[in-house]
């Protein structure tokens, strides 16, 4: 049974890779965008906030696309909607943006229609649209979660994210968008960069899972995407080499970057030091950042209540 009165879906902003996790580990963080979906006699858009601006506003648009795939695969027409968005999660910066539209669509437009499809159906649905499973699991499931991928199905494991774990993320006044960040990267890799990558995204695993902290800084080296990525993001080599120094435990590319990520215990007396480290760096550079202090996120995509007679953008500043 259609909902006639629409519903509404908060989804958090994930990191990628963590360092060597490469389109294998992800995490969700407490920046958010919303999404209702309601059955309409023709498709209207309302898109509110900076970071959705330029979208189309049209059946082009990837939230109508994927509602749509939902409602095929469950043999159910719903041809026209109501579609209203805001989003906190700049876009194409390596949080999370387009993972969290897919997962905030397939999500609301299941709701929407009864929930005919399992999670897992989702999750493999998403995954298949953005090619990778690390993204789109954070943003469904929340937490940190382990995911690979077969070319047909995605299977993910949620780890708890330690308590005391705090993030900082820089994020550059420029867009890279995963294509390019992906085109930097060589066709083949030597056997060795591989074998030091998986011991290391197997030792971050198990230091995360288990709450060892002490074991991150070397934990997220990485030899497979961040050494070719560097070029495209002046001052993330140094960044990436002296951020621990500073007091982080961790220092990664965010995603396909631009975003910087690090991690921090809660209690570092070095949280303004490190700030001021990576804002230093990046306006020697001549780049202008924006950083915020993130948490993870420990639940993934929710459904808020509908309220009468309260508007979309009222209901969600109200969060």
């Amino acid at each position: 049974m259609i909902r006639e009165e629409g519903v509404c879906v908060k989804i958090p902003a994930s990191t990628a890779n963590l360092g060597p996790g490469f389109d294998t580990l992800g995490m969700a963080l407490d920046l958010y965008a919303w999404l209702e979906l309601k059955p309409a006699s023709e498709t209207v858009f309302r898109l509110y906030g900076d970071h959705l601006d330029g979208l189309p506003s049209d059946k082009s648009n990837l939230i109508y696309q994927v509602a749509q795939s939902v409602f095929k695969r469950a043999g159910v027409k719903v041809p026209e909607l109501e579609i209203s968005m805001y989003s906190d999660i700049p876009l194409t910066r390596g949080l999370g943006s387009s993972a969290s539209a897919i997962v905030g669509a397939l999500y609301a437009a299941n709701l929407l229609i009864g929930e005919p499809l399992t999670k897992d159906e989702l999750f493999d649905m998403a995954t298949a649209l953005e090619n990778h499973p690390d993204n789109v699991g954070a943003s469904l499931y929340g937490g940190i979660i382990a995911a690979v991928w077969d070319g047909t199905h995605a299977t993910a494991l949620k780890i708890q994210p330690p308590a005391e774990l705090l993030t900082l993320v820089a994020i550059p006044d420029f867009q890279l968008s995963t294509s390019l960040a992906r085109k930097a990267l060589p066709e083949a890799f030597r056997m060795q960069d591989v074998v030091f990558n998986v011991s290391h995204a197997s030792l971050l695993t198990a230091a995360l899972a288990s709450g060892r902290l002490d074991l991150i800084s070397s934990a997220m080296k990485d030899r497979i995407h961040q050494p070719y990525r560097a070029q495209l993001v002046p001052g993330m080599a140094r960044i990436l080499e002296e951020a621990p120094s500073h007091g982080a435990l961790g220092v990664a590319l965010s995603g396909a970057g631009p975003t910087l990520l690090a991690l921090v215990e809660e209690d570092s007396s070095r949280q303004a030091e490190l700030e001021g480290f990576l804002t230093k760096v990046l306006a020697e550079e001549g780049i202008s950042a924006k950083t915020l202090w993130l948490r993870p996120c420990t639940e993934g995509v929710v459904e808020l209540a509908m309220l009468n007679n309260v508007s979309f953008m009222k209901r969600i500043k109200g969060e």
